[in-house]
């Protein structure tokens, strides 16, 4: 889904990107920390051709509410956890727990394992027991190396589709940035 909506803005330099931004995910990947990535992923996305300013601005705002895998795995754990322990929930709970956990997660930090304390904080809420996060501890390391890729890869496309919508590159100057300093000349 997040390729196809890159694909729908950014065409096939969406391709160009996946490329570029590998180094990125490969160290979210292995240190679990989409925040040990952010360096790598901003130099990527200006060397794209996204303007310095907007992946300046974007980026981080995207690292703070933009964890797509950190929000998708909040979900499915809790839905994990509730079958786990044979709890029955109609559509309509379900419902209401993804939402929540949607707004839950949009705070998550982007360190290795936060989104097992949104978990905690959300699932007593809906009768679900928090001793459930056990049975995920043993394994959640390996799935929070995935959430880190796809966090850093959500916020990279995220960065070069708003750059790309804004109209600017890096080298391009905004006319208001333009103005002043030909004042000065």
């Amino acid at each position: 889904m997040l390729l196809a909506v890159g694909y729908m803005v950014l065409k096939k330099e969406v391709f160009r990107l996946l490329n570029m931004l590998k180094d990125p995910v490969l160290v979210a990947f292995t240190t679990s920390s989409s925040e040990a990535a952010y360096p790598k992923t901003l130099e990527r996305l200006v060397e794209f051709g996204c303007s310095r300013n907007i992946a300046s601005f974007v980026l981080p705002i995207g690292y703070s509410f933009n964890l797509v895998g950190s929000m998708v795995y909040c979900s499915f754990a809790a839905m994990f956890i509730a079958q786990a322990y044979n709890i029955q929930l109609s559509f309509s709970e379900i419902t209401v727990m993804m939402l929540t956990l949607m707004l839950a997660s949009k705070g998550i930090a982007g360190v290795p394992r936060s989104a097992l304390v949104v978990l905690a904080a959300t699932i007593p809420s809906f009768n679900i027991p928090v001793a459930g996060i056990l049975l995920l501890m043993g394994i959640d390391h390996f799935l929070d190396m995935g959430r880190s890729a796809i966090n850093v890869l959500g916020n990279g496309i995220a960065t070069a589709m708003l750059s790309k919508n804004e109209g600017l590159s890096q080298n391009e100057i905004p006319e208001a940035e333009v103005a002043p300093q030909q004042a000065q000349a």
